[in-house]
């Protein structure tokens, strides 16, 4: 089946989907008031420097300051060659976004030696803002275009790992190096595979126009300004996923399916002839099936074909995912049903990480597996399942305990989080005291402040829900409790009221003993 990029485009909001094989791989979606910031360069200042942590925070006229560590503000050609070469030979920055720092401290330099609070300093965004951390920033500036991705400060050249023939390696190795300008550093970039010198050459050229630009705009920007905008989704991900993998590209909106069909006019017009408007009466993400498909990524519980099912917790350090058997009960061998079913979520797991973008650590619970050789299966076929995705993945073997350790890159905030937020009810807890046990908790704060009570009554107000438990199924403990502290209890139900909120009401023995006859009011829940 054919592989599509589909196109929704509004003036309130712009989806992208990846279909492979008729299924949904890749969903992004930006909205003006939420654009992405990834590739942004801003001319900051630096607000506080952390020698404790060889990290410092810059102000760049953003909600929250950014976040730059040493490695990312120094570091020799050599070493960033070797970083490079480690992770694959620039493999996390060849066909996504600007390299971030490659995790390795440079021996010798210490943050403090390297810049001082006040200064001004050029930085670029390598990672969005997520939660309530601000963006991750570097000082090695890089300019991706369709084939190249440029590294004005570094003198580098590299080649996408996932060009294997050595020959075409070499032949693109020497036309970078023909064509740089001395000190400048280049990486080649998957696309780039059937690319002539003459593209590569057109590319470059843009790249240090760009570049040229920036500078110039740079020395005449007040400091945390924005000095140069990242092209924005649309063009972002066409350049960036629209490959020769792609069979169609489809968009729905005539302007943008204009200004699509002018970028890749500059940048790829071989690619020109699988680019399509969109113009049925259905729209475009229910012709395909899209809408469906994205709903099924916001469930905690997917299902899986053989009757089994996985849960996907988020927390705030990790990503949880728990395999169970649910509704699949196998054959004859035990073994042989809980192996099938781990291999199945295998890959649907896979498939999970990257259409909702979880990164960070995640920690999978497979079903315990008594035999070594299914755990080494197992354990193979994640590591097949997540070569497709563009994001670095790092995974461990499978523990006796069946648990598979990872780590997937984060580049942006994962498809749930943007979409969704907290309920307003349980404040994202997902989980509420049982109207019994706020019955008992109302029962108890009555008893003890008993003693201060002087007035002849007691009133209640809670929820209707929790207000009919004690009406009946506590009935004899509300009457024991009158008995106890010999008054009546008052019971109001409150539709506005949250479930676990509750107010007593009660004459205090203090306003009874003087001139003003006051009302003791007890609000609790979970705010008090």
């Amino acid at each position: 089946m054919a592989t599509d990029l589909l196109i929704n485009a509004t003036s309130y909001e712009v989806r992208i989907a990846l279909i492979e094989h008729g299924n949904l791989v890749e969903f992004h979606v930006e909205r003006p008031t939420e654009k992405g910031l990834v590739g942004n360069i801003y001319l900051g200042k630096v607000v506080r420097v952390l020698p404790g942590m060889q990290a410092a925070f810059v102000d760049i006229g953003l909600e929250r300051t950014g976040f730059l560590y040493v490695d990312d503000i120094h570091i020799s050609t050599d070493s960033f060659e070797k970083r490079l070469k480690n992770c694959g030979e620039g493999a996390a920055c060849c066909d996504n976004e600007p390299p971030e720092s490659l995790g390795v401290r440079t021996p010798g330099k210490s943050i403090e030696d390297l810049i001082k609070e006040g200064q001004d300093i050029l930085v670029q965004i390598c990672k969005e803002p997520i939660g309530t951390k601000g963006a991750r920033l570097t000082c090695h500036i890089t300019l991706p275009c369709r084939n190249l991705v440029f590294m004005p400060m570094t003198d580098h050249i590299g080649i996408s790992r996932k060009m294997e023939d050595e020959a075409l390696r070499q032949r693109l190795r020497n036309d970078i190096e023909e064509l740089r300008p001395a000190g400048t550093g280049f990486i080649v970039r998957t696309v780039a595979e059937d690319a002539t010198r003459e593209d590569l050459e057109a590319d470059m050229e843009f790249l240090l126009h760009v570049w040229s630009e920036i500078q110039d705009t740079a020395q005449k920007t007040a400091p945390m300004s924005l000095v140069y905008e990242d092209l924005d989704i649309i063009l972002r991900v066409v350049r960036d996923t629209f490959t020769a993998d792609v069979d169609r590209l489809v968009v729905d909106d005539a302007k943008t399916y204009q200004r699509v069909l002018k970028f890749i006019q500059t940048f790829a017009p071989h690619m020109l002839s699988r680019v399509f408007k969109y113009d049925q009466g259905v729209p475009i993400f229910d012709a395909y099936g899209v809408e469906m498909d994205i709903s099924r990524a916001l469930d905690k519980k997917i299902w899986l074909r053989c009757g089994g099912y996985i849960i996907i917790e988020n927390t705030e350090a990790l990503t949880v995912i728990d395999v169970n058997t649910g509704r699949y009960v196998g054959k004859t061998d035990l073994e042989e049903t809980i192996f099938k079913t781990n291999m199945e979520a295998v890959r649907e797991i896979a498939y999970q990480l990257r259409l909702r973008n979880i990164g960070g650590i995640i920690i999978v619970d497979f079903i315990d597996m008594e035999v070594e050789g299914h755990r080494e299966e197992v354990f193979r076929a994640i590591s097949e399942a997540v070569l497709k995705d563009k994001s670095r993945v790092n995974i461990l073997k499978v523990s006796e305990f069946g648990l598979v350790q990872m780590t997937r890159k984060r580049n942006r905030e994962d498809l749930v989080n943007m979409m969704c937020e907290p309920c307003p009810y349980c404040g994202g807890d997902g989980l509420l005291k049982s109207n019994r046990t706020v019955c008992y908790e109302i029962f108890r704060r009555i008893s003890l402040g008993a003693k201060n009570i002087s007035g002849p009554s007691v009133t209640i107000k809670v929820h209707p829900k929790v207000a009919g438990m004690m009406l009946k199924e506590e009935a004899v403990t509300i009457h024991h409790l009158e008995d106890e502290i010999k008054k009546s209890l008052t019971i109001i139900p409150q539709k506005d009221i949250h479930m676990e909120k509750y107010e007593i009401i009660w004459e205090s023995a203090d306003a009874a003993a003087s001139d003003q006859s006051k009302r003791q009011l007890e609000t609790v829940g979970k705010e008090g």
